[in-house]
């Protein structure tokens, strides 16, 4: 589905880009996200579907209902990544391309955030770029696709 959407998920705390440990984080808001990806897909003729939720049930609602509209996910699971089976499972059910971004090098922090759910059944993951992986992973999943 090469024409549909890209969604573009935020999970915890990414509502609080900006504000939440900009030493880790960066300055840069989650609107800021959100242009940037639109601005990116906008230059292949793609658009982007951005939400952004504290709650896993939410996103996985958005997941699903991504099958048979959206071309691919872009999804910054936070939290989320380490965690929860559910949205791993959820992520599945659309059968497209899923990009996992991580604004810090989740590598080089702490032992628990060194295992993701996601990455297994992901198309790709880009950690460690800040803001900019955003667009990188936007890049990538138009190849995709």
């Amino acid at each position: 589905m090469a024409d549909g959407h890209i969604l573009l998920l935020n999970g915890p705390n990414l509502n609080m880009l900006g504000t939440r440990q900009p030493e880790v984080y960066g300055q840069e808001t989650l609107a800021d996200v959100v242009a940037l990806c639109q601005q990116t897909a906008a230059a292949h003729g793609r658009t982007v579907r951005a939400e952004q939720s504290n709650h896993g049930g939410q996103l996985i609602d958005w997941i699903h209902e991504a099958r048979g509209v959206a071309s691919g996910i872009v999804i910054n699971p936070g939290g989320l990544t380490h965690t929860s089976v559910a949205l791993r499972d959820a992520l599945v059910v659309p059968e497209i391309p899923i990009i996992e971004v991580h604004i810090s090098n989740v590598h080089a922090r702490e032992e628990f955030r060194h295992h993701s759910f996601v990455s297994p059944i992901a198309s790709g993951v880009i950690a460690g770029f800040g803001v900019a992986g955003y667009g990188y992973a936007i890049e990538r999943l138009i190849s995709l696709t």
